[in-house]
């Protein structure tokens, strides 16, 4: 049998513990995203964008590609750079 102690001192070791386990993880999480989402934005942009714009010959469809490139790159930069707040916001909380 356990002692009647025993299982109030495992709750509170366990309100204590995970908490200073899970923010720094929910810190690194939105860290790592982040820092994915600025890559595909990196790459996005000289995939898409800079070869259809700085091109000498110009196809037809170079603007429309670029267009997509340029919706594309700002969406993923936008997702970078606010997961990165969130990593911050979360860090000095």
């Amino acid at each position: 049998m356990a002692k009647p102690g025993l299982r109030e001192q495992g709750v509170q070791f366990f309100k204590h513990v995970v908490p200073a386990v899970i923010k720094p993880l929910h810190t690194l999480w939105h860290e790592v995203i982040g820092f994915l989402f600025l890559a595909f934005a990196v790459v996005g942009f000289f995939k898409g964008v800079w070869p259809n714009l700085s091109g000498g010959d110009r196809d037809p469809d170079s603007l429309g590609k670029a267009l997509v490139g340029i919706v594309f790159t700002a969406i993923m930069a936008w997702y970078g750079v606010t997961s990165l707040w969130r990593a911050r916001k979360i860090s000095r909380s």
